[in-house]
């Protein structure tokens, strides 16, 4: 037992602020549930909530046991499964609100896109360990296909939301592997011909043919909402309300009145810190911010305090993901974002999401808790991150400099 003990810790100070942001999640829900269920069922949302609490918690203790190294000899296989499941949903998937993204499973719906987000952290994290060199741009041929391929199927949904996801978790995972910041460029180069393509697609007329026109115009809509009060623009104004008459310290539950009309739909999903700040007002809702910001806090923390470079990098492809999704999520309930529909980690309703959450969680507590058998150590280069790692001479370093 002292040994084992010594090889794995647990870090409650992460699982504590998970399960309290689920635990606050549960009223939230209620509260924006209460107009779309008769009184006899008040509760049904927050009891299947709870049903996933349970089984993300059983995730989350599965995938911190296993000893994340085998992750990466498992690496294929899981990267394989996600794609099988993406293209099942293309095939034979379950259409909701023009999109079509779910999977039946008896009285649930599972949503492969959401898993998909894991298996990619996993997938990315084995083959840019494999890298010997990322400096070249050749060498960032093969980690981008391994990306884009599920970004293509899942835009085809279409679900752009994750596909920002997927760019984001890429982005923090370049950085974090060495890749050179003037290879980093690719990715605002990137998103400056999109834009440019947009104003094309305006004024021009051109055609974008992997987003839908609906797609455009509710990704935009959030620089003036105005312009379509009752159509794109309804769920920022509405939302833009909810977040305004909280105040300072909240209407409280069961007397936020734009809940109880249920004007804002997908209040207790994607848009669920707009009745958050509603019920909890800006001092409530700038502490669950503030929880967010400390567990991103330690979960960079357990990246550099990683065992080995494959640790880093799963736990670096974590922060990523999480902090794109508080960062977009909150940012689109206050109209400050673009609307992609993006959930709240721990907090939005849905068992896909929470499953995908508590895994990611896992993951981090099974990073952290092999520590202790420490070979490597990261270092911080003047302009990217150094990874070091004991395999390779201090001449073969990723992040060295370009070659030409």
């Amino acid at each position: 037992m002292g040994n084992r003990r010594e090889r794995f810790n647990i870090d409650y100070f992460t699982l504590a602020i998970m399960y309290l942001l689920a635990l606050v999640s549960l009223f939230i829900i209620a509260d924006a549930t209460r107009p779309l269920l008769p009184a006899s069922a008040a509760l049904h949302y927050v009891k299947r909530q709870m049903l996933w609490v349970v089984a993300g918690t059983i995730a989350l203790v599965v995938v911190a046991w296993i000893d994340y190294e085998k992750f990466k000899k498992l690496s294929p296989y899981i990267y394989a499964l996600s794609i099988i499941l993406l293209a099942v949903v293309l095939v034979h998937g379950q259409t909701a609100l023009g999109a079509e993204r779910w999977i039946p499973v008896g009285p649930f719906q599972l949503q492969p896109s959401e898993f998909a987000k894991a298996a990619i952290i996993i997938a990315l994290a084995a083959h840019l360990d494999k890298k010997k060199s990322l400096t070249r741009w050749r060498d960032l041929i093969s980690p981008l296909i391994l990306v884009g391929v599920p970004m293509l199927m899942i835009m085809k949904q279409p679900d752009l939301g994750t596909t920002l996801v997927f760019a984001a978790i890429t982005i923090g995972m370049f950085y974090m592997a060495g890749v050179p910041w003037t290879k980093m460029l690719i990715f605002p180069a990137g998103l400056g011909l999109i834009v440019l393509w947009v104003w094309a697609h305006y004024r021009f007329g051109i055609k974008i043919p992997i987003m839908h026109s609906y797609q455009l115009k509710r990704l935009l809509i959030f620089l003036n909402p105005y312009k379509d009060p009752l159509g794109s623009g309804y769920n920022v104004i509405q939302s833009r309300i909810n977040v305004g008459v909280g105040g300072m310290f909240g209407r409280g539950l069961s007397v936020s009145h734009s809940n109880l009309l249920g004007f804002l739909p997908a209040s207790y999903t994607d848009f669920i810190f707009a009745p958050l700040a509603e019920v909890l007002g800006f001092a409530g809702s700038a502490t669950i911010l503030f929880l967010y910001l400390v567990m991103l806090a330690r979960a960079t923390y357990i990246a550099y305090q990683a065992k080995d470079r494959f640790g880093t990098l799963l736990a670096s492809g974590v922060v990523a993901m999480f902090a794109f999704h508080v960062i977009e999520s909150a940012g689109m309930a206050t109209g400050i974002m673009p609307v992609a529909g993006v959930p709240l980690p721990f907090m939005s309703y849905g068992g896909s999401a929470f499953l995908t959450d508590s895994a990611c969680v896992g993951i981090l507590l099974n990073v952290y808790g092999r520590r202790k058998s420490k070979k490597y150590k990261p270092a911080v280069a003047k302009t990217v991150p150094v990874l070091y790692s004991d395999e390779l001479p201090e001449s073969d370093v990723i992040g060295g400099p370009a070659e030409s």
